[in-house]
């Protein structure tokens, strides 16, 4: 969804955890067939995800503990929590207390 919607230029770095999901062939072909450089965490090195473990905190704060009726149901909250809350109209202090949307159309303005 990423690559169809963002549509990165080469030499993007894409960090992610050991996860078999990121370590699968089919996934280190994609990432090379787009330019893009995969770096992965050490073994032991969970700090590495300190950005997506705060993430996690921060829904877990904001959305509260839910339990869905259905996978899709979950998928339904989680996207209108990110990709219409989070992304969109959440302020983030380490952004200048803009959302993540603003910071990536101002800063995109910026160099042009």
């Amino acid at each position: 969804m990423a690559l169809a919607r963002r549509r990165p230029g080469a030499g993007l770095l894409a960090h992610s955890d050991r996860g078999s999901q990121y370590a699968s062939d089919h996934y280190q072909r994609v990432l090379a067939s787009k330019g893009i450089t995969c770096s992965m965490s050490g073994v032991g090195q969970c700090w590495d995800n300190a950005p997506v473990e705060s993430l996690f905190g921060r829904l877990k704060c904001e959305l509260g503990v839910e339990v869905f009726a259905t996978r899709g149901q979950a998928r339904a909250v989680l996207f209108e929590y990110l990709e219409v809350f989070y992304n969109r109209v959440r302020r983030h202090s380490s952004l200048g207390f803009v959302s993540p949307a603003e910071f990536e159309r101002a800063h995109s303005q910026s160099h042009r």
